[in-house]
C-alpha cells in the first residue's frame, strides 16, 4: 500500500534526548505539531511552533498529569482506518484529525523502582499509562501511522522522511510497531515484578521480604 505523507505527529517524551532536533526536522516539512506539558514547554522554548494537546481535545491536562492524552480525539486521530469510509467520517462528524505520527517514551519506572530508599507512592506515579496506551494504538495501526518509541530511532526516521517525500514506508512502520509491543510488555513486566514484592500493610503498600 502507498505511504501517505506525515502531516500531523504527536510528541510527548520524558527521555527528551534528541526531541528538540527531531521536532525541529518536522517543523521543517511542515508537519503539525501537537505536545503535552513538559515536551510542549521545551519544543516552546526552542522556538518550535507545537499546540497543546489540551487545545486538540477541549480538556485541560489535569490530576497531576495523570489525565492528559487519553481522550476520543487523540484516539481516534490514531485509530482510524483510512482504508474504512465510515471511520473517516466518523472522524469528519466528531471534529477530529488524523494523527500520522506518534513520538513517545515512558516514565522510568524501573530506574525510580530500584532507587534506594523510593517510597512507595512515588513509584506508583511512575507507572505510565497514557504513554503506553498512545504507542499501543499506534503500533496498532502501523498500516497507516508512524510510532517511534527510542530517541535513537529519530536519526533513521528524519532520513527515510527527506528520501520519501515525508513518507515513511510500511515495512518500516511494521518493525517500528513491533518494537513498540516488546517495549510496552517488558515494561509491564517490571510493574508486575515490583508489585510482586509489595503487600498491604494496613493501608499502605509495604515492600516484602526477597530472603
Amino acid at each position: 500500500m502507498a505511504s501517505k505523507p506525515i502531516q500531523r505527529a504527536i510528541l510527548s517524551v520524558t527521555d527528551k534526548t534528541g526531541i528538540i532536533e527531531f521536532a525541529r526536522f518536522l517543523a521543517s516539512q511542515n508537519v503539525e505539531l501537537y505536545s503535552t506539558g513538559g515536551t510542549a514547554r521545551l519544543l516552546r522554548e526552542s522556538s518550535i511552533s507545537v499546540t497543546e494537546i489540551s487545545e486538540l481535545t477541549g480538556f485541560p491536562e489535569m490530576m497531576d498529569g495523570r489525565v492528559k492524552t487519553l481522550h476520543p480525539k487523540v484516539y481516534g486521530g490514531i485509530l482510524a482506518d483510512r482504508d474504512k469510509p465510515e471511520h473517516m467520517l466518523a472522524l469528519t462528524e466528531h471534529g477530529m484529525v488524523e494523527i500520522d505520527l506518534v513520538v513517545v517514551n515512558l516514565y522510568a519506572f524501573d530506574r525510580v523502582a530500584v532507587r534506594p530508599g523510593v517510597a512507595p507512592p512515588e513509584v506508583i506515579e511512575n507507572i505510565d499509562i497514557g504513554g503506553p496506551s498512545m504507542l499501543r494504538a499506534t503500533a496498532k495501526n502501523f498500516r497507516h501511522v508512524v510510532v517511534v518509541c527510542q530517541p535513537w530511532r529519530y536519526s533513521e526516521i528524519m532520513l527515510t522522511m527527506a528520501n520519501n517525500n515525508n513518507t515513511v514506508p510500511l515495512a518500516t512502520r511494521f518493525s517500528l510497531a513491533r518494537e513498540v509491543f516488546e517495549l510496552t510488555s517488558n515494561y509491564d513486566g517490571a510493574i508486575s515484578e515490583w508489585l510482586k514484592w509489595h503487600t498491604i500493610d494496613g493501608d499502605q503498600l509495604a515492600e516484602l521480604p526477597k530472603n
